[in-house]
């Protein structure tokens, strides 16, 4: 046996075992919601898997599977949900709401970073909780991180504070979007993605209003995400301002790709253009729908599966003022600029 098939099949037995759980619990919130239709098997798969994750199955063997449930599977929904949207659908949104998406992300990064400075928290750390509740959470924080020098446990904090208080909103705009809009497509889905700290949560909490706000909410997600390499070279250049020979260093890896959009972004304009010349066909889109629904709600098993409990606990008070003062500014910014702007 070669050592590159000994590596597949490895890879393959570390997947499995999470995989195989998430994809029962997804199965399992797909029959529960037959009974259930108002809650909805996004809602359920979420739920259950917290549950299971929380009392049952949170060794170590489940964690790569959970991982790449999560991550992986919602990247080809991502880009098969691309087949169902045309071009003029994401039109939708309009300038004004490209025009939201970067008020509310510069309002985030600047906000972000002085709350950090007054709570006493380093330059990095602030860097890395702007980048991550600015753009798309723990992928961003990674981009930023060699960028500006960032060490493991700064970036290991700062992922757990963001996707903390990702997980707490992802429950709370729901019902918020409800009381202040009664659940109005674009302005609820402007409020999720626009706030959402990972795809993941945008996915989840849209479910909870509607398949329309999942969609759209993904649209406005998808919009912040192509602003992550301004994001990484804007942080670069406050950390290096001073040291024009790094600088240099982060313009040439943005020229190089080093600093990239990531692949399931490109993958949906792709499906998203195909689909509005026509070459995707209607019958071939339904059936990217129907794999790119289940494919989510395997993905946000995965993610109730994740959900440590102890650590949401475990938060120490400034992290938890830090994260609730972070979620607070996002909540008040986009209210402010929703009333402004999207209507």
């Amino acid at each position: 046996m070669s050592r590159e098939h000994k590596g597949f099949t490895k890879a393959i037995s570390d997947i499995l075992p999470g995989f195989i759980v998430s994809l029962l619990v997804a199965l399992i919130s797909m029959f529960l919601a037959k009974f259930v239709p108002n809650l909805g098997a996004a809602s359920i798969a979420i739920f259950l898997g917290m549950f299971v994750g929380n009392v049952f199955l949170n060794q170590d063997i489940f964690q790569k599977g959970y991982k790449f449930s999560e991550t992986d599977l919602l990247s080809y929904s991502i880009v098969l949900l691309g087949a169902t949207l045309s071009i003029s659908t994401i039109s939708d949104i309009g300038f004004s709401g490209i025009l939201f998406i970067i008020l509310q992300m510069s309002i985030t990064l600047i906000g972000v970073i002085y709350i950090g400075n007054k709570l006493g928290f380093s330059k990095n750390f602030s860097y890395l909780m702007a980048s991550g509740n600015a753009v798309c959470g723990s992928s961003a924080i990674a981009a930023t991180a060699p960028v500006i020098d960032a060490d493991d446990r700064e970036k290991g904090i700062a992922v757990t504070i963001v996707n903390v208080t990702g997980i707490v909103l992802m429950f709370l705009l729901p019902l918020l979007t409800q009381l202040l809009y009664k659940h109005n497509i674009t302005q609820t889905s402007g409020m999720i993605g626009g706030i959402l700290q990972s795809v993941g949560q945008v996915v989840a909490s849209g479910a909870m209003v509607s398949e329309h706000v999942k969609d759209m909410s993904m649209i406005f997600k998808i919009v912040r995400i192509i602003f992550l390499v301004v994001v990484v070279f804007a942080l670069g250049h406050l950390k290096h301002k001073s040291n024009k020979e790094i600088l240099e260093e982060e313009v040439d890896d943005i020229e190089r790709g080093k600093i990239k959009v990531p692949w399931y972004v490109i993958g949906f304009f792709i499906t998203c253009a195909l689909f509005s010349l026509h070459i995707i066909s209607p019958q071939v889109s339904l059936l990217a729908k129907n794999i790119s629904n289940k494919l989510e709600i395997i993905a946000l098993a995965a993610i109730g599966l994740r959900v440590n409990i102890r650590d949401l606990i475990q938060q120490g008070k400034a992290a938890t003022i830090y994260a609730v003062s972070v979620g607070t500014l996002q909540i008040i910014s986009a209210i402010i600029l929703i009333a402004l702007l999207i209507r």
